[in-house]
Protein backbone atom coordinates (compact mmCIF):
# COMPACT_ATOMS: atom_id res chain seq x y z
CA UNK A 1 0.00 0.00 0.00
CA UNK A 2 1.17 3.28 -0.90
CA UNK A 3 1.83 5.79 2.13
CA UNK A 4 2.95 9.37 2.17
CA UNK A 5 6.75 8.23 4.33
CA UNK A 6 10.28 7.95 3.00
CA UNK A 7 11.14 4.87 5.26
CA UNK A 8 10.00 3.05 8.05
CA UNK A 9 13.31 3.24 9.76
CA UNK A 10 12.94 7.04 10.01
CA UNK A 11 9.31 7.33 9.90
CA UNK A 12 8.81 8.08 13.67
CA UNK A 13 11.83 10.32 13.68
CA UNK A 14 10.81 12.56 11.03
CA UNK A 15 7.12 12.93 12.39
CA UNK A 16 8.12 13.95 16.03
CA UNK A 17 10.44 16.45 14.29
CA UNK A 18 7.19 17.80 11.95
CA UNK A 19 5.35 18.01 15.65
CA UNK A 20 7.69 20.02 16.79
CA UNK A 21 8.04 21.91 14.14
CA UNK A 22 4.51 23.03 14.24
CA UNK A 23 4.31 24.17 17.73
CA UNK A 24 6.07 27.58 17.69
CA UNK A 25 8.39 26.70 19.67
CA UNK A 26 6.08 24.87 22.91
CA UNK A 27 7.47 21.44 22.36
CA UNK A 28 11.03 20.45 21.98
CA UNK A 29 12.38 16.97 21.47
CA UNK A 30 15.23 15.28 23.22
CA UNK A 31 18.62 14.88 21.82
CA UNK A 32 19.55 10.90 21.31
CA UNK A 33 17.62 10.28 17.88
CA UNK A 34 17.20 7.48 16.72
CA UNK A 35 17.13 5.57 20.09
CA UNK A 36 15.98 8.27 22.03
CA UNK A 37 12.32 9.57 20.94
CA UNK A 38 10.82 12.05 23.82
CA UNK A 39 9.05 15.14 23.03
CA UNK A 40 8.91 17.59 26.09
CA UNK A 41 7.34 20.98 27.18
CA UNK A 42 9.73 23.67 26.35
CA UNK A 43 7.66 26.15 29.24
CA UNK A 44 7.74 23.14 32.19
CA UNK A 45 8.26 24.96 35.52
CA UNK A 46 9.83 22.09 37.76
CA UNK A 47 7.72 22.84 40.35
CA UNK A 48 5.20 20.99 39.83
CA UNK A 49 4.30 17.08 38.99
CA UNK A 50 5.38 16.03 35.76
CA UNK A 51 3.30 13.87 33.66
CA UNK A 52 5.10 11.18 31.61
CA UNK A 53 3.23 8.85 29.34
CA UNK A 54 4.03 7.02 26.14
CA UNK A 55 4.74 3.56 24.30
CA UNK A 56 4.63 2.66 20.88
CA UNK A 57 4.28 4.83 18.12
CA UNK A 58 1.15 4.42 15.70
CA UNK A 59 -1.61 5.62 18.02
CA UNK A 60 -1.28 9.43 17.14
CA UNK A 61 -2.09 11.77 18.11
CA UNK A 62 -1.00 9.92 21.62
CA UNK A 63 1.30 10.52 22.98
CA UNK A 64 3.28 13.21 21.81
CA UNK A 65 0.20 15.31 20.30
CA UNK A 66 -0.99 15.96 23.96
CA UNK A 67 2.09 17.25 25.46
CA UNK A 68 1.51 20.65 26.49
CA UNK A 69 0.10 22.88 29.66
CA UNK A 70 -3.01 20.87 31.26
CA UNK A 71 -1.99 17.39 30.00
CA UNK A 72 1.58 15.76 29.28
CA UNK A 73 4.88 16.85 30.23
CA UNK A 74 6.79 14.76 28.43
CA UNK A 75 6.26 11.81 25.79
CA UNK A 76 7.98 8.98 25.46
CA UNK A 77 7.61 7.10 21.54
CA UNK A 78 9.03 4.17 20.14
CA UNK A 79 8.79 2.94 17.06
CA UNK A 80 5.86 1.68 15.47
CA UNK A 81 3.91 -0.88 17.57
CA UNK A 82 6.85 -1.01 19.85
CA UNK A 83 7.76 0.10 23.43
CA UNK A 84 10.33 2.79 23.92
CA UNK A 85 13.54 1.51 25.28
CA UNK A 86 14.61 1.96 29.43
CA UNK A 87 17.49 4.39 28.58
CA UNK A 88 14.88 6.37 26.78
CA UNK A 89 11.66 6.32 29.25
CA UNK A 90 15.07 7.12 31.98
CA UNK A 91 15.97 10.38 29.73
CA UNK A 92 12.07 11.59 29.95
CA UNK A 93 11.97 11.19 33.37
CA UNK A 94 15.38 12.94 34.11
CA UNK A 95 14.23 16.05 31.80
CA UNK A 96 11.59 17.12 33.32
CA UNK A 97 11.14 15.96 37.15
CA UNK A 98 11.97 18.21 40.03
CA UNK A 99 11.54 18.04 43.50
CA UNK A 100 7.49 17.77 43.64
CA UNK A 101 8.11 14.50 41.53
CA UNK A 102 6.56 12.71 38.43
CA UNK A 103 3.96 10.19 37.70
CA UNK A 104 4.39 7.85 34.82
CA UNK A 105 0.66 6.72 33.08
CA UNK A 106 1.79 3.38 31.36
CA UNK A 107 -0.66 1.56 29.26
CA UNK A 108 -1.33 -2.38 30.14
CA UNK A 109 1.44 -3.74 27.70
CA UNK A 110 4.41 -6.18 29.06
CA UNK A 111 7.12 -4.71 27.28
CA UNK A 112 5.92 -0.91 28.26
CA UNK A 113 5.45 -2.18 32.44
CA UNK A 114 8.57 -3.81 32.24
CA UNK A 115 10.51 -0.72 30.43
CA UNK A 116 8.70 1.91 32.33
CA UNK A 117 8.89 0.38 35.61
CA UNK A 118 12.77 -0.36 35.49
CA UNK A 119 13.40 3.04 34.45
CA UNK A 120 11.01 4.05 37.54
CA UNK A 121 13.29 2.44 39.47
CA UNK A 122 16.44 3.68 38.05
CA UNK A 123 14.81 7.29 38.55
CA UNK A 124 14.47 6.86 42.05
CA UNK A 125 18.11 5.43 42.42
CA UNK A 126 18.97 9.55 41.61
CA UNK A 127 16.86 9.92 44.72
CA UNK A 128 13.74 11.84 42.42
CA UNK A 129 9.55 11.16 43.65
CA UNK A 130 8.35 8.85 41.05
CA UNK A 131 4.89 6.96 40.94
CA UNK A 132 3.88 4.95 38.09
CA UNK A 133 -0.14 3.79 37.50
CA UNK A 134 -1.17 1.23 35.05
CA UNK A 135 -3.96 1.84 32.52
CA UNK A 136 -6.42 -1.56 31.78
CA UNK A 137 -9.72 -0.40 30.81
CA UNK A 138 -10.50 -2.72 27.76
CA UNK A 139 -13.19 -4.49 28.74
CA UNK A 140 -12.93 -6.96 25.62
CA UNK A 141 -11.47 -9.71 27.51
CA UNK A 142 -13.21 -10.30 30.56
CA UNK A 143 -11.02 -13.36 30.91
CA UNK A 144 -7.48 -11.74 30.53
CA UNK A 145 -5.90 -11.45 33.91
CA UNK A 146 -4.02 -8.44 33.22
CA UNK A 147 -6.74 -6.32 30.70
CA UNK A 148 -5.05 -3.92 27.93
CA UNK A 149 -4.90 -0.38 28.39
CA UNK A 150 -6.57 1.85 25.47
CA UNK A 151 -8.53 5.05 24.65
CA UNK A 152 -9.08 5.30 28.37
CA UNK A 153 -5.96 6.44 28.86
CA UNK A 154 -6.66 9.74 27.72
CA UNK A 155 -8.85 10.28 30.54
CA UNK A 156 -6.04 9.49 32.83
CA UNK A 157 -3.92 12.06 30.99
CA UNK A 158 -6.42 14.99 31.30
CA UNK A 159 -7.59 14.14 34.58
CA UNK A 160 -3.87 13.94 36.32
CA UNK A 161 -2.98 16.65 34.09
CA UNK A 162 -5.57 19.16 35.31
CA UNK A 163 -4.67 18.52 38.73
CA UNK A 164 -0.81 18.73 38.40
CA UNK A 165 -1.25 21.96 36.49
CA UNK A 166 -3.02 23.47 39.75
CA UNK A 167 0.10 22.46 41.61
CA UNK A 168 -1.46 19.20 43.55
CA UNK A 169 1.30 17.32 44.94
CA UNK A 170 2.29 13.81 43.55
CA UNK A 171 0.50 11.77 46.21
CA UNK A 172 -3.00 13.92 45.28
CA UNK A 173 -2.11 13.36 41.38
CA UNK A 174 -1.63 9.93 41.89
CA UNK A 175 -4.25 9.43 43.71
CA UNK A 176 -6.62 10.81 40.76
CA UNK A 177 -5.50 8.45 38.51
CA UNK A 178 -5.58 5.51 40.13
CA UNK A 179 -9.93 6.35 40.66
CA UNK A 180 -9.97 7.56 37.07
CA UNK A 181 -8.51 3.85 36.21
CA UNK A 182 -10.92 2.27 38.52
CA UNK A 183 -14.06 4.01 36.65
CA UNK A 184 -12.94 3.95 33.04
CA UNK A 185 -13.86 0.73 30.54
CA UNK A 186 -13.46 1.16 27.21
CA UNK A 187 -13.97 -1.44 24.06
CA UNK A 188 -13.57 -0.96 19.92
CA UNK A 189 -14.82 -1.93 16.93
CA UNK A 190 -13.65 -2.01 13.32
CA UNK A 191 -14.34 -2.70 9.71
CA UNK A 192 -10.27 -3.40 8.44
CA UNK A 193 -7.09 -4.04 9.84
CA UNK A 194 -4.90 -1.59 9.97
CA UNK A 195 -1.66 -0.76 7.83
CA UNK A 196 1.56 -1.61 9.38
CA UNK A 197 4.52 0.88 7.24
CA UNK A 198 6.66 -1.56 5.13
CA UNK A 199 4.34 -4.74 5.83
CA UNK A 200 1.47 -6.22 4.07
CA UNK A 201 -2.04 -5.48 4.94
CA UNK A 202 -3.45 -8.24 7.11
CA UNK A 203 -6.86 -9.24 5.43
CA UNK A 204 -8.22 -10.93 8.26
CA UNK A 205 -11.82 -9.34 8.66
CA UNK A 206 -14.49 -10.95 6.16
CA UNK A 207 -16.94 -9.12 3.82
CA UNK A 208 -19.47 -8.23 5.23
CA UNK A 209 -18.55 -8.55 9.08
CA UNK A 210 -16.84 -6.61 11.66
CA UNK A 211 -14.28 -7.57 14.54
CA UNK A 212 -15.33 -6.48 18.02
CA UNK A 213 -13.15 -5.71 20.80
CA UNK A 214 -9.83 -5.99 18.83
CA UNK A 215 -6.31 -4.28 20.17
CA UNK A 216 -4.77 -0.59 19.21
CA UNK A 217 -1.81 -2.72 17.79
CA UNK A 218 -4.10 -4.58 14.96
CA UNK A 219 -4.46 -6.98 17.43
CA UNK A 220 -7.46 -9.18 16.58
CA UNK A 221 -10.64 -8.75 18.65
CA UNK A 222 -12.58 -11.19 20.67
CA UNK A 223 -14.85 -11.89 17.19
CA UNK A 224 -16.14 -11.46 14.48
CA UNK A 225 -19.44 -9.96 13.99
CA UNK A 226 -22.01 -9.34 11.39
CA UNK A 227 -21.77 -5.80 10.38
CA UNK A 228 -25.06 -4.17 9.79
CA UNK A 229 -24.77 -0.31 10.23
CA UNK A 230 -23.43 1.92 12.67
CA UNK A 231 -27.04 1.44 14.89
CA UNK A 232 -25.99 -1.96 15.35
CA UNK A 233 -22.48 -1.72 15.86
CA UNK A 234 -23.21 0.95 18.50
CA UNK A 235 -25.83 -1.43 20.30
CA UNK A 236 -23.06 -4.37 20.57
CA UNK A 237 -20.43 -2.02 21.96
CA UNK A 238 -23.24 -0.97 24.12
CA UNK A 239 -23.92 -4.34 24.94
CA UNK A 240 -20.57 -5.05 26.10
CA UNK A 241 -19.67 -2.31 27.95
CA UNK A 242 -23.04 -2.24 30.57
CA UNK A 243 -22.37 -4.90 32.79
CA UNK A 244 -19.24 -3.34 33.83
CA UNK A 245 -20.94 0.40 33.81
CA UNK A 246 -20.94 2.26 36.99
CA UNK A 247 -23.94 4.12 38.68
CA UNK A 248 -25.24 7.47 37.64
CA UNK A 249 -23.93 9.76 34.65
CA UNK A 250 -20.90 9.03 32.73
CA UNK A 251 -18.52 10.78 30.57
CA UNK A 252 -18.00 9.35 26.93
CA UNK A 253 -15.01 9.35 24.83
CA UNK A 254 -15.86 8.40 20.88
CA UNK A 255 -12.41 7.89 19.60
CA UNK A 256 -11.94 7.37 16.03
CA UNK A 257 -9.18 4.47 15.31
CA UNK A 258 -7.70 6.56 12.59
CA UNK A 259 -9.76 5.23 9.35
CA UNK A 260 -12.91 6.47 10.06
CA UNK A 261 -14.72 10.00 8.63
CA UNK A 262 -15.92 12.48 10.78
CA UNK A 263 -19.02 11.95 9.00
CA UNK A 264 -19.05 8.11 10.12
CA UNK A 265 -18.29 9.39 13.75
CA UNK A 266 -20.59 11.85 14.18
CA UNK A 267 -23.64 9.32 13.29
CA UNK A 268 -21.85 6.80 15.65
CA UNK A 269 -22.13 9.49 18.39
CA UNK A 270 -26.06 9.60 17.37
CA UNK A 271 -26.11 6.14 17.91
CA UNK A 272 -24.97 6.22 21.01
CA UNK A 273 -27.13 9.28 22.35
CA UNK A 274 -30.27 6.62 21.04
CA UNK A 275 -29.30 3.74 22.73
CA UNK A 276 -30.34 2.70 25.53
CA UNK A 277 -27.51 3.74 27.97
CA UNK A 278 -27.94 7.31 25.86
CA UNK A 279 -29.28 9.00 28.89
CA UNK A 280 -26.71 8.05 31.42
CA UNK A 281 -24.48 9.87 29.00
CA UNK A 282 -24.09 13.55 30.17
CA UNK A 283 -20.63 14.35 28.46
CA UNK A 284 -18.74 13.80 25.44
CA UNK A 285 -14.81 13.64 24.33
CA UNK A 286 -14.54 14.16 20.88
CA UNK A 287 -15.67 12.53 18.82
CA UNK A 288 -11.74 12.84 17.04
CA UNK A 289 -9.49 10.85 16.89
CA UNK A 290 -7.31 9.86 20.25
CA UNK A 291 -6.04 6.73 20.53
CA UNK A 292 -5.50 5.42 17.17
CA UNK A 293 -4.36 2.59 15.56
CA UNK A 294 -2.79 3.89 12.33
CA UNK A 295 -5.16 3.78 9.81
CA UNK A 296 -7.68 1.23 11.27
CA UNK A 297 -11.03 2.07 10.04
CA UNK A 298 -12.91 1.38 13.52
CA UNK A 299 -13.53 3.45 16.67
CA UNK A 300 -14.01 2.58 20.16
CA UNK A 301 -16.05 4.07 23.04
CA UNK A 302 -14.62 4.92 26.54
CA UNK A 303 -16.95 5.84 29.40
CA UNK A 304 -15.68 7.53 33.13
CA UNK A 305 -18.49 7.36 36.01
CA UNK A 306 -18.65 11.43 36.48
CA UNK A 307 -18.27 13.16 39.19
CA UNK A 308 -17.85 16.59 39.98
CA UNK A 309 -13.92 16.69 40.59
CA UNK A 310 -13.89 14.26 37.06
CA UNK A 311 -16.29 16.31 34.85
CA UNK A 312 -14.18 20.07 36.14
CA UNK A 313 -10.90 18.03 35.52
CA UNK A 314 -12.12 17.46 32.38
CA UNK A 315 -13.18 20.30 31.38
CA UNK A 316 -10.50 22.79 32.14
CA UNK A 317 -7.89 24.45 29.90
CA UNK A 318 -5.86 22.08 27.87
CA UNK A 319 -3.22 23.43 25.62
CA UNK A 320 -3.07 20.42 23.05
CA UNK A 321 -4.79 20.85 20.03
CA UNK A 322 -5.40 17.61 19.59
CA UNK A 323 -7.31 17.52 22.91
CA UNK A 324 -10.95 18.17 21.44
CA UNK A 325 -12.27 19.50 24.82
CA UNK A 326 -15.63 18.34 26.99
CA UNK A 327 -18.89 18.87 26.01
CA UNK A 328 -22.50 18.76 27.08
CA UNK A 329 -24.36 15.68 25.23
CA UNK A 330 -27.78 17.47 24.52
CA UNK A 331 -30.89 17.05 22.25
CA UNK A 332 -30.14 18.33 18.95
CA UNK A 333 -31.25 22.28 19.51
CA UNK A 334 -34.23 22.45 16.51
CA UNK A 335 -35.42 26.24 15.16
CA UNK A 336 -37.96 27.01 12.80
CA UNK A 337 -36.96 27.40 9.28
CA UNK A 338 -37.66 31.18 7.96
CA UNK A 339 -40.81 32.10 6.36
CA UNK A 340 -38.95 32.98 3.12
CA UNK A 341 -37.98 29.71 2.46
CA UNK A 342 -41.28 27.49 3.40
CA UNK A 343 -43.36 27.07 1.02
CA UNK A 344 -46.85 27.74 0.28
CA UNK A 345 -48.29 24.59 -0.23
CA UNK A 346 -50.60 24.48 -3.52
CA UNK A 347 -54.03 23.07 -3.13
CA UNK A 348 -53.46 18.92 -3.86
CA UNK A 349 -55.92 17.42 -6.76
CA UNK A 350 -55.71 14.24 -8.42
CA UNK A 351 -55.59 13.29 -11.83
CA UNK A 352 -54.92 9.32 -12.49
CA UNK A 353 -53.27 9.90 -16.01
CA UNK A 354 -50.58 12.35 -14.38
CA UNK A 355 -50.28 10.34 -11.02
CA UNK A 356 -49.47 7.71 -12.82
CA UNK A 357 -46.86 9.03 -14.82
CA UNK A 358 -45.30 10.96 -12.61
CA UNK A 359 -44.88 7.40 -10.61
CA UNK A 360 -43.51 5.70 -13.40
CA UNK A 361 -41.27 8.48 -14.19
CA UNK A 362 -40.08 7.93 -10.19
CA UNK A 363 -39.71 4.32 -10.74
CA UNK A 364 -37.25 4.06 -13.88
CA UNK A 365 -35.05 6.58 -11.88
CA UNK A 366 -34.85 4.55 -8.63
CA UNK A 367 -33.84 1.45 -10.59
CA UNK A 368 -31.30 2.77 -12.81
CA UNK A 369 -29.60 4.24 -9.18
CA UNK A 370 -26.69 1.57 -9.25
CA UNK A 371 -25.85 2.05 -12.84
CA UNK A 372 -25.96 5.26 -12.60
CA UNK A 373 -23.89 5.44 -9.82
CA UNK A 374 -21.21 2.90 -11.44
CA UNK A 375 -21.45 5.41 -14.97
CA UNK A 376 -20.96 8.06 -12.49
CA UNK A 377 -17.76 6.87 -10.62
CA UNK A 378 -16.06 6.81 -14.50
CA UNK A 379 -16.15 10.85 -14.45
CA UNK A 380 -17.25 12.06 -11.18
CA UNK A 381 -17.98 11.10 -7.49
CA UNK A 382 -20.36 8.30 -7.91
CA UNK A 383 -23.52 9.79 -6.59
CA UNK A 384 -25.85 10.90 -9.47
CA UNK A 385 -27.86 7.41 -9.50
CA UNK A 386 -28.25 7.87 -5.25
CA UNK A 387 -29.26 12.16 -5.92
CA UNK A 388 -31.80 11.33 -8.72
CA UNK A 389 -32.84 8.42 -6.71
CA UNK A 390 -33.24 9.97 -3.81
CA UNK A 391 -35.83 13.08 -5.35
CA UNK A 392 -37.45 10.63 -6.66
CA UNK A 393 -38.31 8.35 -3.57
CA UNK A 394 -39.20 12.20 -2.35
CA UNK A 395 -41.46 12.95 -5.12
CA UNK A 396 -43.23 9.40 -5.05
CA UNK A 397 -43.90 10.25 -1.81
CA UNK A 398 -45.29 13.78 -2.04
CA UNK A 399 -47.75 12.43 -5.00
CA UNK A 400 -50.86 12.55 -2.41
CA UNK A 401 -49.85 16.78 -1.94
CA UNK A 402 -49.32 17.71 -5.23
CA UNK A 403 -51.37 19.30 -7.49
CA UNK A 404 -51.96 16.72 -10.27
CA UNK A 405 -54.49 18.73 -12.05
CA UNK A 406 -53.34 22.11 -12.62
CA UNK A 407 -50.43 21.55 -15.19
CA UNK A 408 -48.68 25.63 -14.33
CA UNK A 409 -49.02 24.35 -10.26
CA UNK A 410 -48.00 20.89 -11.23
CA UNK A 411 -44.48 22.34 -12.56
CA UNK A 412 -43.79 24.57 -9.59
CA UNK A 413 -44.85 22.62 -6.97
CA UNK A 414 -42.17 19.83 -8.50
CA UNK A 415 -39.44 22.35 -8.84
CA UNK A 416 -40.40 23.36 -4.71
CA UNK A 417 -40.14 19.67 -4.03
CA UNK A 418 -36.60 18.87 -5.85
CA UNK A 419 -35.22 22.20 -4.79
CA UNK A 420 -35.44 20.45 -1.33
CA UNK A 421 -35.07 17.23 -1.46
CA UNK A 422 -32.52 16.57 -4.03
CA UNK A 423 -29.08 18.04 -3.42
CA UNK A 424 -26.02 19.36 -5.33
CA UNK A 425 -26.47 21.44 -8.66
CA UNK A 426 -28.90 18.63 -10.46
CA UNK A 427 -31.04 19.62 -7.78
CA UNK A 428 -31.16 23.22 -8.49
CA UNK A 429 -30.96 22.84 -11.99
CA UNK A 430 -34.26 20.67 -12.54
CA UNK A 431 -35.78 22.94 -9.60
CA UNK A 432 -35.06 26.15 -11.88
CA UNK A 433 -36.28 23.23 -15.34
CA UNK A 434 -39.70 23.12 -13.47
CA UNK A 435 -40.33 26.31 -12.27
CA UNK A 436 -39.67 27.91 -15.49
CA UNK A 437 -41.46 24.99 -16.79
CA UNK A 438 -44.45 26.56 -14.22
CA UNK A 439 -44.23 29.96 -15.27
CA UNK A 440 -44.24 29.00 -19.36
CA UNK A 441 -47.23 26.73 -18.40
CA UNK A 442 -48.91 29.87 -16.65
CA UNK A 443 -48.17 31.90 -19.87
CA UNK A 444 -50.31 29.42 -22.11
CA UNK A 445 -47.38 27.46 -23.50
CA UNK A 446 -48.20 24.03 -24.50
CA UNK A 447 -46.94 21.37 -22.08
CA UNK A 448 -44.16 20.76 -24.63
CA UNK A 449 -43.63 24.46 -25.06
CA UNK A 450 -43.46 24.75 -21.08
CA UNK A 451 -40.75 21.63 -20.93
CA UNK A 452 -38.90 23.88 -23.94
CA UNK A 453 -39.09 26.85 -22.00
CA UNK A 454 -37.45 24.99 -18.83
CA UNK A 455 -34.30 23.54 -20.87
CA UNK A 456 -33.47 27.09 -21.72
CA UNK A 457 -33.51 28.34 -18.73
CA UNK A 458 -31.17 25.90 -17.44
CA UNK A 459 -28.96 26.59 -20.01
CA UNK A 460 -29.10 29.95 -19.27
CA UNK A 461 -28.67 29.95 -15.37
CA UNK A 462 -26.05 27.00 -15.84
CA UNK A 463 -24.22 27.85 -18.67
CA UNK A 464 -23.86 24.75 -20.47
CA UNK A 465 -25.34 23.30 -24.30
CA UNK A 466 -25.36 21.09 -26.27
CA UNK A 467 -22.03 19.43 -26.70
CA UNK A 468 -20.74 20.21 -23.27
CA UNK A 469 -21.04 16.61 -22.72
CA UNK A 470 -24.13 17.14 -20.01
CA UNK A 471 -27.69 15.81 -19.78
CA UNK A 472 -28.56 18.38 -21.98
CA UNK A 473 -27.01 16.25 -24.60
CA UNK A 474 -30.16 13.94 -24.19
CA UNK A 475 -32.77 16.22 -23.48
CA UNK A 476 -32.26 19.10 -25.96
CA UNK A 477 -33.06 16.49 -28.58
CA UNK A 478 -36.04 14.35 -26.55
CA UNK A 479 -37.82 17.69 -26.44
CA UNK A 480 -37.05 19.01 -30.32
CA UNK A 481 -38.51 15.10 -31.06
CA UNK A 482 -40.88 15.29 -28.70
CA UNK A 483 -44.03 16.20 -30.83
CA UNK A 484 -43.36 13.54 -33.12
CA UNK A 485 -44.14 11.36 -30.23
CA UNK A 486 -42.53 9.29 -27.63
CA UNK A 487 -40.77 6.68 -29.35
CA UNK A 488 -39.12 9.56 -31.87
CA UNK A 489 -37.99 11.33 -28.09
CA UNK A 490 -36.47 8.41 -26.70
CA UNK A 491 -34.75 7.33 -29.93
CA UNK A 492 -32.97 11.12 -29.85
CA UNK A 493 -32.47 11.35 -26.34
CA UNK A 494 -30.47 7.68 -26.65
CA UNK A 495 -28.63 9.18 -29.60
CA UNK A 496 -27.51 12.03 -27.51
CA UNK A 497 -26.95 10.14 -24.30
CA UNK A 498 -24.58 7.60 -26.64
CA UNK A 499 -22.67 10.75 -28.04
CA UNK A 500 -21.44 11.63 -24.72
CA UNK A 501 -18.73 8.84 -24.69
CA UNK A 502 -17.62 10.29 -27.43
CA UNK A 503 -16.78 13.36 -26.25
CA UNK A 504 -13.52 13.93 -24.49
CA UNK A 505 -14.03 17.76 -22.98
CA UNK A 506 -16.84 18.25 -20.70
CA UNK A 507 -17.34 22.18 -20.09
CA UNK A 508 -19.53 21.71 -17.39
CA UNK A 509 -20.51 19.87 -13.86
CA UNK A 510 -17.33 17.62 -12.07
CA UNK A 511 -16.10 16.19 -15.39
CA UNK A 512 -14.95 19.11 -16.15
CA UNK A 513 -12.25 18.74 -14.00
CA UNK A 514 -11.37 15.56 -15.52
CA UNK A 515 -8.81 14.88 -18.73
CA UNK A 516 -9.56 13.14 -21.73
CA UNK A 517 -8.55 9.88 -20.85
CA UNK A 518 -10.76 9.73 -17.76
CA UNK A 519 -13.71 10.87 -20.17
CA UNK A 520 -13.31 8.91 -23.27
CA UNK A 521 -15.36 5.93 -24.03
CA UNK A 522 -17.92 6.74 -20.77
CA UNK A 523 -21.38 8.10 -20.82
CA UNK A 524 -22.60 11.10 -19.07
CA UNK A 525 -24.57 9.62 -16.13
CA UNK A 526 -27.05 12.70 -16.25
CA UNK A 527 -27.79 12.27 -19.84
CA UNK A 528 -27.67 8.21 -19.61
CA UNK A 529 -30.81 8.84 -17.24
CA UNK A 530 -32.27 11.05 -19.46
CA UNK A 531 -32.11 8.64 -22.37
CA UNK A 532 -33.46 5.62 -19.95
CA UNK A 533 -36.15 8.01 -18.51
CA UNK A 534 -37.39 8.56 -22.40
CA UNK A 535 -36.92 4.98 -24.21
CA UNK A 536 -39.08 3.11 -20.59
CA UNK A 537 -41.62 5.53 -21.41
CA UNK A 538 -42.15 5.12 -24.77
CA UNK A 539 -41.88 1.10 -24.36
Amino acid sequence: MKQFINSKDTLVTEAIDGLVRASSGRLARLDGYPHVKVVVRTDWDRSKVALVSGGGSGHEPSHAGFVGPGMLTAAVCGDVFASPSVDAVLAGILAVTGKAGCLLIVKNYTGDRLNFGLAAERARAFGLKVSMVIVDDDVALPDLPQARGVAGTLFVHKIAGALAEDGADLETVTAAAERTIAGAISIGMSLDTCTVPGSPKEDRIEAGKAELGLGIHGEAGIEQVEFAGARAAMAMVVDRLRPHLGTGRHVALMNNLGGATPLEMSVLTEELARSDIGDRVGWIVGPAPLMTSLDMHGFSLSLLPADDASVAALGAPAAPKAWPGLEELVAPAVQPIPDGVTPIQPMASDHPGNRALIARCCEILVAAEADLNALDAKSGDGDTGSTLAGAARALAGALDRLPLADPTQLYRAIGVELSQTMGGSSGVLLAIFFAAAGDASANGRTWIGALEAGLERIMQVGGARPGDRTMIDALAPALASLPQGLPAAAQAAREGADATARMTRAKAGRAAYLGEGKLAGHKDPGAEAVARLFEQLAG
